[in-house]
């Protein structure tokens, strides 16, 4: 910075960006730093693919933001030049149902989306093994964020229906990566026993990120991200030590994002540890902006409700729901139990003087932070 103000101001058409898009969170990096191990698991699972054989089945866990999705992103754009072989990332935080699951593999095969009504299951799936026969290609199935298809019950049938598929059409040749970020679901002992018989998965870890790593993967990002000197050592230290204690890499990255935007409304040409702060007061939300964002009208509605009863019993907050809704008790039941494996509310079992035991619900996290995001 030199002595003269102007020197350090934007004008009105200049950025500190040099791309935004680095920061973005579906941005896939060139460089995949510090996941080494992992990719060389996933490719040994895949490689019997791109001998025309079905994949090994895999199951990658670990917290969120610790580069699973970005893996198989990765390793799937790598095997888009492979002929005869088909890759599909399912996203089930938004297709949460085994219909869902297969309208968008279906998409992906076909280049159309299948019709939204007036097709059966059965249809939409023999469509989707007939083209893969007549093809003779291979199909591998990412199903991330699979533990959505767990909390709506829909995980057994669709891994049955993607495992099984070679025995009603043969010649099918599917493969299936699971990915969640949900450590406490343990995927095999919640699978039916006619899936865990066949799915037989090869285990893939991704452990959260030490500082010294965070810092080496922001780096990069800045380097790609902003132009030179617009964020200093100190301050790119701050980020990365905020990072390690979400424990969430994508805080991070939406935080230098964030402190971005800050320093340009200054019309600064650096980002100052003010502007880190300010950033973080909204990037530590990342998780939650991104669990609301994919919830049904009746989920966001009930967590409107305890909001508004924060820390009431269950039986209490269910009376106000399903006066605002109609629905009834056992719906309300899935949807909590949702909501608190997703991490948006707890749900806290404490006696009741003449009641028993009784689920005690409140939110996870502020009160206004989750009505604005809502």
């Amino acid at each position: 910075m030199t002595d003269d103000p102007e020197e350090g101001m934007l004008s009105w058409d200049e950025s500190v960006f040099r791309d935004e898009h680095v920061f973005e969170i579906d941005y896939v990096p060139e460089a995949f730093n510090h996941r080494e191990s992992q990719l060389e698991s996933l490719k040994y699972a895949l490689r019997p693919a791109v001998r025309g054989s079905r994949p090994l089945n895999t199951m990658v866990r670990g917290p969120p933001g610790t580069g699973k999705t970005t893996a198989v992103q990765k390793l799937f754009g790598e095997l888009t030049g492979q002929p005869d072989v088909r890759t599909v990332r399912v996203n089930c935080q938004l297709d949460s149902t085994r219909y869902a699951v297969f309208s968008r593999v279906f998409e992906h095969i076909f280049e159309y989306e299948p019709p939204s009504s007036g097709i059966s299951f059965k249809k939409l799936f023999g469509q989707i093994t007939d083209r893969l026969v007549e093809e003779e290609e291979v199909l591998v199935v990412a199903l991330d964020d699979v533990n959505y298809l767990f909390y709506e019950n829909e995980a057994s049938d669709t891994l049955y229906s993607l495992l099984r598929a070679h025995e009603g059409h043969t010649g099918a040749r599917i493969g299936v990566i699971v990915v969640s970020s949900d450590l406490a679901l343990d995927i095999m002992d919640e699978l039916d026993g006619r899936v865990q018989s066949v799915f037989r998965p090869e285990e893939v870890y991704f452990p959260r990120y030490d500082q010294r790593e965070i810092v080496d993967i922001l780096g990069e990002r800045v380097e790609r991200g902003f132009h030179d000197g617009v964020i200093g050592p100190q301050e790119l230290d701050h980020v990365a030590e905020l990072t390690a204690e979400s424990g969430d890499l994508r805080v991070g990255i939406e935080l230098l994002r964030r402190a971005g935007l800050n320093a340009e409304m200054r019309a600064s040409r650096a980002i100052s540890a003010d502007d880190v702060e300010k950033a973080y007061d909204k990037s530590k939300y990342v998780h939650l902006s991104r669990c609301l964002r994919e919830l049904s009208d009746s989920e966001r509605a009930l967590v409107e409700v305890i909001a508004d009863y924060d820390g009431e019993q269950a039986g209490a907050i269910y009376e106000a729901f399903h006066e605002d809704t109609g629905l009834g008790y056992t719906r309300y039941s899935e949807i909590v139990n949702k909501l608190d494996q997703l991490g948006v509310i707890e749900a806290d079992y404490a006696d009741v003087e003449g009641r028993g035991r009784s689920r005690a619900l409140s939110l996870a996290y502020d009160a206004g932070a989750v009505l604005d995001r809502l």
